[in-house]
Formats: structure tokens, C-alpha cells, sequence
């Protein structure tokens, strides 16, 4: 198989700090094509870029994750301004909720809000995070119709009708091989094929047989597996399709 796109890992993880070397410079050998390193604070920016820099396949995001707001300086947006300068930086995120922890709401939806206006500002993308947050996180979606993704879609068929509605696409992982995935199947069987991008969300989420272990980006294919069986296609059209879907919404003009 070839034209795996992995529309958002973490290499920067410290999971990967044992093999992250060996696993990145395999990775076209094993058919990826691409790979969006998504950010959570301006550290992780930093070195997301750093690892675009030096792998061709290998994209960056700048963002502030909703668990990592109390990471933000006064200005951080003027920071993220410079870093959104390399050209291998295609999104802002992973921005959005997080209702499972304790942690502000007031101040998640002060932040959220201010880097979906600054996505719109410097005409970029966007990466959501969304986790037990479905409500607010259309109301904002809704208020400010940015263009880009609901990463790791954990919604029902009708909370995609309404992001796809607004213009936007999501991503599916490892969930979907899981065995209470009903949602996320129906998800998987329903959304229109060309708002659809395939991620991992490594070193998370992998699917099976490897859930609980550490997951890369190769690993893809059993959640594309389960999706073309779902839908009824060949594995490689829907690998070939996704591809295309995470350059047009990433913007991303020329692949290998």
C-alpha cells in the first residue's frame, strides 16, 4: 500500500524518545507519504518544525492545546505569528475543549476563541481538539465557520452532518478497529468521502491488534482496513482519496 497520510501524530511525544529516529526514516519505505506533526504549545511547535525541517513528508501545526493554555505567554499569539512563517507549518492547533479534566472553562473558550479569530486573521486552518465538548465546540465552530478539522472525531453521524455542513472535515484512527465503536463506524460509513482524512494520533490510540501499544503511523492501514470494509471500496482508492483530502484542507501542494 502507498499514499498513507497521516493528518496528526505527536513524534515529539516522549513515547517515542527510545525509536523516534529509527520509526521516522522508515516511513516511506512502509508507503507514508505524509505525516502533520500537530503541536500543543509553542515548545512542541518548535520541534514539530524542527522535524518537518529535516524529514520531506513530515508537516507542522503551531497551537495551544486546551491542557496546555497555562503553557501561554501575553503574547503568545505574536509568537505563533513568527513560527506560522515556515512554510512547512499548515494549520493552527491542535486548538479547542477538553471538558474531561479540571481545567477552566471560561479560560479554554478565551483561548479557543482567540486562536480560531487568529487562524482566520492569517487565513490558515485549523486542527480541533474536542473531547466532552461536542456543545460548545459547535457553538464556537458555528460563530466563527473557520475552515479545517475536527481531529479524532468522537461525534454521532449527526454532529458530522453539522461540521461537514460548516465546510469542515474530520479524522478518524484506531477507534474505529475498537469494538465499541459504534459512532465512529457510522461516522466512517456515512461522511461524504471527500471530507474524510485518515490520522493515528501516535503514540496514541492504536488501533488493533496493537491497542494499548505504542502506535505510528504505518499503522494507518488497519484503520483504513476497516473503513473501505465499512464503506465497501478498495483499501488503496480509500488511502489515494484521504491523501488528497489532507493536501487540499493542508494545503499542501506537491507530494511524492
Amino acid at each position: 500500500m502507498n499514499n498513507i497520510f497521516d493528518a496528526h501524530a505527536h513524534y515529539d511525544d516522549k513515547w517515542f524518545n527510545d525509536n523516534r529516529n529509527d520509526l521516522l526514516n522508515i516511513m516511506e519505505s512502509k508507503g507514508v507519504c505524509g505525516i502533520v506533526n500537530a503541536s500543543v504549545n509553542l515548545q512542541t511547535a518548535e520541534t514539530a518544525i524542527s522535524f518537518a525541517k529535516k524529514y520531506p513528508f513530515i508537516y507542522a501545526t503551531v497551537g495551544f492545546h486546551p491542557e496546555n493554555i497555562d503553557d501561554a505567554v501575553p503574547d503568545y499569539l505574536y509568537k505563533m505569528e513568527d513560527l506560522i512563517k515556515n512554510k512547512k507549518v499548515v494549520a493552527i492547533g491542535e486548538i479547542g475543549l477538553d471538558y474531561h479534566w479540571d481545567i477552566p472553562r471560561d479560560k479554554q473558550k478565551k483561548f479557543f476563541e482567540e486562536q480560531l479569530q487568529f487562524s482566520k486573521d492569517v487565513n490558515m486552518p485549523v486542527v480541533i481538539h474536542d473531547r466532552e465538548a461536542h456543545g460548545d465546540t459547535m457553538e464556537m465552530l458555528r460563530k466563527h465557520r473557520p475552515q479545517g478539522l475536527v481531529h479524532c472525531f468522537s461525534g454521532s453521524v449527526e454532529l458530522m452532518r453539522e461540521v461537514v455542513k460548516l465546510g469542515m472535515s474530520i479524522s478518524l484512527g484506531g477507534v474505529v478497529t475498537f469494538k465499541n465503536a459504534k459512532h465512529s463506524i457510522e461516522v466512517a460509513k456515512e461522511i461524504p468521502i471527500d471530507r474524510l482524512l485518515l490520522e493515528t494520533d501516535a503514540p496514541y490510540m492504536a488501533p488493533v491488534p496493537f491497542r494499548g501499544k505504542q502506535c505510528n503511523s504505518t499503522m494507518i492501514i488497519y484503520t483504513a482496513e476497516k473503513i473501505a470494509q465499512v464503506r465497501n471500496m478498495e483499501v488503496q482508492k480509500l488511502l489515494d482519496i484521504t491523501k488528497e483530502n489532507a493536501m487540499r484542507l493542508y494545503n499542501i501542494k506537491d507530494i511524492k
